[in-house]
């Protein structure tokens, strides 16, 4: 597990409230969600990754997802700038995944 960073906040407004932005952040149900699954190559040495874009909710929910799709990939990846990257070409099986999930998906470039 990841240490949880503190932070330390001066203000000299009495009505300041701290709001940690980690548990501000709630997820949508996953029929609420507009995920769009693509293959990319950009800066990878010509090599494929499925990018899954538009998660909106809680950083760990994401790496749940993340952590679901590469188990039934039988493949590796990783959760990087709010997106699941998938290692190699894994379009169609990641669009049927998380269409069973409940997810609205939609694929995204041509391949």
């Amino acid at each position: 597990m990841a240490k949880k960073k503190k932070y330390i906040v001066y203000s000299t407004n009495p009505d300041f409230n701290f709001v940690d932005e980690e548990e501000a952040q709630e997820t949508l149900q996953p029929n609420d969600q507009n995920l769009y699954v693509s293959i990319d190559r950009k800066q990878r040495g010509g090599k494929e990754v499925t990018l899954v874009e538009g998660f909106a909710g809680n950083p760990d929910d994401l790496k749940d997802l993340a952590k679901f799709l590469k188990g039934k990939c039988g493949v590796g990846g990783s959760v990087k700038d709010g997106n699941i990257l998938i290692q190699g070409k894994h379009k169609e099986k990641v669009f049927d995944l998380l269409i069973s999930q409940g997810y609205k998906v939609k694929k995204k470039g041509g391949n």
